[in-house]
Formats: structure tokens, sequence, C-alpha cells
């Protein structure tokens, strides 16, 4: 079986810093995503290698034991351990004599990594998030990366809720929730979905000693009555006085985070959309959505006077019936 070389998989350095690495993994996810390459065989693999060395160069013990074997991982699978079950314990073999701990995993638990992966380490770490800002590792839950499966036995497991506004969704923002009387913080990544799930990994100790849980936080996007939401694209609706309508204006129209100006063209209809490119919500992978703006136009209300003045601007100025394909009033 083919060494892995994970360096440079990610393009990084064997003396690489835990943040070059990150980075390094973050863009290659960013590049590789099969939501940017659909039907792409080349990078759904790169995608899966770089999740692969990510989830050992991340971990500092995985690193370890990786820098240390190198090359010569095979004396490991001449050592006659099956390849159903590991254990690193009974192994002495390696250079410099290093001794590892005991881990048994089965074989079906490491599904979504190379044979390998499956045949140096025998166990998975799924690939890491940004880092919160209690220093647990922060992952979004977008669906499988690529990654192993969880194990049967699972460790402990706490639930969250966070509302947003939708500013805070065309933005990013950070919120403090309430886990067991402990006050955690999370960070909600520019874009978020309603219901999208946000993992803080270790953050729940296991009170028999076992393995770290996570703490699993669902975000709540509050409604805003201003907007309607598809997706990265927003749809809102602008007022427009007769005047504005027909004589062309520039009004400012709003966004999540504010105003931006709009320049109505003369003669524009009511109930007409105008799109503004890259002024909707973040899209994942870059980009942004662009905000619908629908037109509504309010008349005026005018006395007797005004009206007979309208009255001898408009019969000089027939419109066609619009209940008549097109004939002249």
């Amino acid at each position: 079986m083919e060494y892995k070389d994970y360096y440079a998989v990610l393009g990084v350095p064997k003396t690489a810093t835990q943040a070059e690495i990150k980075k390094a993994y973050r863009r290659l996810a960013r590049e590789l995503h099969p939501d940017k390459n659909p039907g792409s065989a080349d990078a759904e693999r790169r995608f899966k290698e770089a999740n692969e060395a990510n989830a050992v160069l991340s971990d500092p013990e995985q690193r370890r034991r990786y820098d240390e074997l190198g090359s010569n991982w095979q004396a490991y699978d001449n050592a006659g351990f099956p390849g159903g079950q590991t254990d690193w314990a009974g192994f002495g073999g390696a250079p410099g004599g290093v001794r590892w701990e005991t881990r048994r995993v089965n074989a079906e638990d490491l599904g979504g990594f190379s044979d390998f992966f499956r045949a140096f380490f025998g166990g998975a770490a799924s690939p890491r998030g940004a880092a919160s800002p209690q220093g647990f590792d922060q992952a979004f839950d977008f669906g499988n990366l690529g990654g192993a499966p969880r194990a049967a036995s699972r460790p402990p497991e706490a639930h969250a809720t966070a509302e947003v506004t939708l500013a805070e969704v065309a933005r990013g923002a950070e919120r403090m929730v309430s886990v067991d009387g402990r006050r955690l913080e999370a960070r909600i990544p520019a874009g978020v979905n309603d219901g999208a799930k946000i993992r803080l990994r270790g953050a729940v100790k296991d009170p028999g000693g076992g393995p770290a849980g996570d703490v699993v936080i669902t975000v709540r996007v509050k409604g805003d009555p201003r907007f309607e939401r598809r997706g990265a694209d927003l749809v809102t609706e602008l007022p427009l006085t007769l005047a504005e309508a027909l004589l062309g204006a520039e009004v400012p129209v709003r966004v999540p985070t504010g105003t931006v100006k709009l320049r109505v063209r003369p003669n524009t209809q009511n109930g007409q959309e105008i799109s503004l490119t890259n002024r909707g919500l973040p899209k994942r992978g870059g980009g942004k959505g662009d905000l619908i703006v629908r037109t509504r136009i309010v008349l005026p209300t005018l006395d007797d006077e005004a009206r007979e003045e309208l009255a001898s601007v408009l019969g000089k100025h027939p419109q066609a019936d619009p209940r008549s394909d097109g004939k002249v009033q």
C-alpha cells in the first residue's frame, strides 16, 4: 500500500504550525467542496484526501505518531496484526521503539478514510472546524464531508438553541449559550440557515471519566417582516409615489444591515421586480445572493381641484386600455 504524504496533500512543509495547517485545509476545503465542483471525481477525491490529512495533522497526538513512523509505516503491517482490529499497545517495533496505548477500533468504523489511514491508525478523527473562544473545536454541520462515521458508543452530548436576526445572518455573530450551568460562546457563520447545527467539540465532560462529548447548538433565524428569504436571495417591497414611478427617482432601499440607493427608472410599473446583484446574504463558498426589490406604487389622495388638473393632463396623453388588448381609451 502506497505511503500518503499528508503534508504534500495540504501543500505545507513538515515544520508547519497548527495555524498553517488549519489555513491550508480551509483553503482546500473551499476550493474542492463538492458544491463547487459538481460531478468532478478528481475534486471529490482530493477533497476527501484533504479531510483525511487534516484529521491527522490537526491532532497533535496523531500527527506525532504519523511523523515518527513516516514512510516506515509498513513495519507495523509486517508485525502480524490483523486488518480487522488494531492493538497499538502490542506494537513496539516502530523506529525509536515507540510503544502506543491500547486502542481497539473496528474496521467498519473507518469507512470514510483510505486504506492507508485504516492500516496506519486504526482510528479516525472527524475533520475539525474553527476554534471557539473557549478553545473547543467548533464544527458547522453542513452534511457528510467525507470523514469517518462515529463509533456506536457515543460520548455524552448536550443541546442548546441560539437565536439570530437576519442582520446577524448577513454579517455573522457570536452567541453565549448556557449548558449545565456553564456559559459557552459560539461563533455563528454568516449566511447560516434556520435549523443549522453548530458543534462545540469536547465541551461536555463525562462524569464517568470517559471521552468528552459535544455541545450541539441549533440555530434559529428570527423572521423579519421586511424580507422574504429564498436561500441567499432576499425579496423586499419598495413603496413608490406616483411621481417616482412615472418620472424616475433615486430612493433608499432597505437591506438587513442598513440601506442602499436604488435608481428607479421612469415608467416603472407596479409589482415590477428589480434585482440588485450581491446585495443578498452570504453564500457558502463565497459571494452573496441578490436583493430582489418588488415595487408597490402608492397613489395620492386628491381633492376635486387636483383631480381636475390631473384629468386635463391625462386627457392630453391617453393611455391604452389594459383590459382590451392595448386599445386606446
